[in-house]
């Protein structure tokens, strides 16, 4: 019966966080009743109504344990989630990934045309700065400015850029566990950090310790929706399944087989929680999130 109660508190904590950053997007991006419209059309259809809102999640979760102030971390949050729905409509472009279907519904270039998509992206990569930019975040200018340089940072060549570079420089070669790390640092996980640590910053410092525990929930994530596109259903995710393995893409599964890439995700996972047991203060949803990157089904 605990168990059940605290599962059922965490999904509502949950669904009030999701809800508030829905809430804080829409806010934030132009309507369409403001030119350009089809270009405004396809950011709130790339960005709203859809998705875990993971990354925003975890910078709440981070914010929380730090006792940064709600507003703030609405902000934080929106900006990560804008950074991830850009990447996505770049990633779903035909001269990357060539996708068609995401979070349930025709991808951005498939429902507007390329050229609007591209610029979508652009768009929403350039907006998550301004939102960094516009509003006091921090007591210390330092440490927002450390915010814009983070984000750009996990956005960038070093980071989710570089990662994808590395992954379609990767199409049909096997790769090792050490190198496939290598990317999905940058690819997945270097979003992922970013979302922890603007949390933190909201506050004050990121510690070291949860700077760790964000880096094992990334490679996490990525291991886990490598298993999940090897074994589940596109209706399940949402997304075409089985496209890694017909594109001749290296993944956890192709380096380590599902058993042992499921094993090493929880791992990580254990890592993950051990990674915030020398931290003073309220760590519970950060693990359960940890928890539910692992063990989800979609």
């Amino acid at each position: 019966m605990l168990a059940t109660a605290t599962e059922a508190d965490f999904a509502a904590w949950m669904g009030a966080i999701q809800a508030r950053v829905e809430a804080a997007l829409a806010r934030s991006l132009p309507g369409p009743q403001h030119a350009p419209s089809r270009l405004h059309q396809a950011m709130r259809y790339a960005t709203l109504g859809g998705g875990k809102r993971v990354r925003p999640l975890l910078t709440f979760a981070a914010g929380e344990f730090a006792g940064a102030d709600g507003c703030r971390l609405e902000v934080a949050a929106s900006a990560v989630e804008l950074i991830h729905a850009y990447s996505l409509v770049h990633d779903d472009l035909p001269c990357m990934d060539d996708d068609v279907l995401r979070r349930g519904k025709p991808t951005v270039h498939v429902e507007f045309d390329e050229a609007t998509a591209l610029l979508a992206g652009d768009a929403l990569q350039m907006l998550a700065f301004q939102l960094l930019a516009e509003h006091p975040l921090a007591d210390d200018p330092s440490a927002q400015l450390e915010m814009v340089r983070t984000l750009a940072v996990a956005a960038g060549s070093r980071g989710m850029a570089g990662g994808q570079a590395i992954d379609l420089e990767a199409t049909g070669k096997q790769l090792s566990q050490t190198e496939l790390e290598f990317m999905h640092v940058r690819k997945t996980g270097a979003l992922i950090s970013a979302a922890v640590k603007l949390g933190a910053l909201c506050a004050g410092p990121c510690p070291a310790a949860l700077e760790q525990y964000a880096h094992r929930v990334g490679l996490a994530f990525q291991v886990v929706d490598d298993v999940l596109d090897a074994e589940a259903s596109t209706a399940t995710l949402g997304k075409t399944a089985g496209k890694d393995s017909k594109q001749g893409k290296p993944t956890y599964v192709s380096a380590m087989g599902a058993a042992r890439s499921k094993q090493f995700a929880d791992e990580l996972r254990r890592g993950a929680h051990a990674a915030l047991d020398s931290l003073d203060g309220p760590t519970q949803r950060l693990r359960q999130l940890a928890d539910f990157i692992v063990l989800r089904k979609f």
